[in-house]
C-alpha cells in the first residue's frame, strides 16, 4: 500500500452520525495532518437498508462499479461494509448513486506505541531487557504483582490484535492453528516487531521455572496480525482483524488492541459490534498525553469494552498516557513492564500498550475489581486501578 504522510495527527474528534443520510458529502477524508492510504476507502452500508452477512460481498461489488473501484476486505460480522480501492471522485459518485451506503472513510494508518523499540532494534540493557532476562528463574513482573499476581489461565483464550506473536516462544501457549495474518506478510502471523509478543506475555506467559509469568498464566493466545514489522498498519486491516474475532471468538474470550490512531467511526463501530458477541475488548488509551476521545479504537464505548490508561510504580500517573472518562474505564501498570519478546526473547517496555493486556488477563480470569486510584491524573478524575 502507498502511505502518504502529512505530519502530526489531528486532535479533533469526528462526530458520530447515528442516522446518516446518503450523498457524495458522506465521504470522510482523513483528519488533516494524519497518515492515510492513498486511493483506499472503508465504506459502510446503512442500517436503513439491511444487508445480510452473506450478501455483503455481492452488494459491495455491485455498488463499487459506480466508483470504478476494486473491492478488498469485506466485513460481514461487525459493520456491514467493505474496502474499495478507487479515486476520491469515484467514491463520491458511488455515494451519490447508492442510498444503501451510509458513509465512506478514507483509510488511515495506525501505529503501536512510540515507546516500543524502533525497527531493527532488539532488546538490550538500555531497554531494560536482555537476551538472558529471566531465563535462569521465573520473574514476576511488577505489573502482574500489582494487579493481584498470576492466576491459572488454562483453557482460556485471548486474541491479540497486534503485530503477531512469536509462534514458538517457549514461555507462551500460542494457538497457532487459529492464528491469522491480515498484512499479507510472507512470515504469516509470526511477530516481526516484538510488540504483539510482549502484549501476549503480559496476558498469559506460562507459570514455569523460567522467563516471566502473565496475569492469566498459560491461557491460549491467538495471533491476529494486523501490523507489520515496523508496528504500523491500515485501519482496514485492523477492522478485518476485529471482524475475524467477532466471527471465531467465543463468549468469555478477551481480545486486546494495543494500537491506535486518529478517530474512525468505522473502527469504533466494528469494535462495538464485535464486543456485542460476548468477546470482551481491552483497548490501549494511547500515548499522546491527550484526551482519548480523539483516538480510535480507544474512544469506542459499549458493553464488554474497556479503555485502559497507564500508571507507574507508586500508583502515580505517567505523563504519556491518554486520559478522559469516558472513554477510559480503568488504569493498569504501563511503565517498565517486563514480558516476552520476539525470537524467544524478553524485553522491558512502557506504554498504554503494556497496560491494556494486564486488564485482558484479569478479565479472562473473571470479573475485575478496583483497588484505589492513581494520583496526578490531568483531567482531575482519578482513574480506578483494576485488579483481579
Amino acid at each position: 500500500m502507498h502511505l502518504v504522510k502529512l505530519g502530526l495527527a489531528a486532535s479533533a474528534a469526528v462526530a458520530v452520525l447515528t442516522t446518516p443520510a446518503y450523498g457524495q458529502n458522506n465521504l470522510r477524508m482523513a483528519p488533516e495532518g494524519s497518515e492515510f492510504v492513498s486511493g483506499q476507502f472503508i465504506c459502510v452500508f446503512s442500517d436503513r437498508y439491511p444487508v445480510l452477512p452473506n450478501g455483503v460481498g455481492t452488494e459491495a461489488r455491485f455498488v463499487a462499479r459506480d466508483a470504478n473501484g476494486q473491492v478488498g476486505h469485506v466485513y460481514s460480522n461487525t459493520i456491514r461494509g467493505f474496502v474499495v480501492r478507487a479515486s476520491e471522485q469515484g467514491v463520491r459518485r458511488m455515494l451519490s448513486q447508492n442510498p444503501n451506503l451510509a458513509y465512506c472513510e478514507q483509510d488511515q494508518v495506525m501505529r503501536v506505541d512510540p515507546l516500543a523499540p524502533p525497527p531493527g532494534r532488539g532488546p538490550n540493557k538500555d531497554d531494560g531487557g536482555g537476551g538472558d532476562s529471566g531465563t535462569s528463574s521465573q520473574t514476576i513482573p511488577w505489573g502482574v504483582a500489582r494487579v493481584g499476581g498470576a492466576g491459572d489461565g488454562t483453557g482460556l483464550t485471548a486474541w491479540v490484535i497486534d503485530s503477531g506473536i512469536d509462534l514458538d516462544h517457549p514461555d507462551l501457549n500460542v494457538d497457532v492453528g487459529r492464528s491469522v495474518d491480515f498484512t499479507r506478510s510472507r512470515s504469516g502471523a509470526e511477530d516481526e516487531s516484538g510488540h504483539g509478543t510482549h502484549v501476549a506475555g503480559t496476558i498469559a506467559a506460562i507459570d514455569n521455572d523460567f522467563g516471566v509469568v502473565g496475569v492469566a498464566a498459560g491461557a491460549s493466545v491467538v495471533a491476529v496480525r494486523v501490523l507489520d514489522r515496523r508496528g504500523s498498519g491500515s485501519y482496514s486491516d485492523v477492522i478485518a482483524g476485529v471482524d475475524h474475532v467477532a466471527t471465531f471468538g467465543d463468549n468469555g474470550d478477551v481480545a486486546n488492541m494495543s494500537l491506535g490512531g486518529p478517530y474512525s467511526q468505522a473502527l469504533n463501530d466494528a469494535v462495538i459490534a464485535a464486543a456485542a458477541t460476548g468477546v470482551q475488548f481491552t483497548l490501549a488509551a494511547g500515548n499522546s498525553g491527550a484526551d482519548a476521545n480523539n483516538y480510535s479504537p480507544a474512544s469506542a464505548n459499549g458493553t464488554n469494552i474497556y479503555t485502559v490508561s497507564a500508571f507507574q510504580q507508586g500508583d502515580s500517573w505517567i505523563y504519556f498516557s491518554n486520559y478522559g472518562n469516558p472513554p477510559v474505564d480503568l488504569t493498569e501498570p504501563g511503565v517498565s513492564i517486563e514480558s516476552t519478546y520476539k525470537n524467544g526473547d524478553y524485553n522491558t517496555l512502557s506504554g498504554t500498550s503494556m497496560a491494556a493486556p494486564h486488564l485482558a488477563g484479569i478479565l479472562l480470569l473473571g470479573s475485575v475489581r478496583t483497588d484505589g486510584t492513581v494520583s496526578g491524573d490531568p483531567d482531575g478524575n482519578a482513574d480506578l486501578i483494576g485488579v483481579r
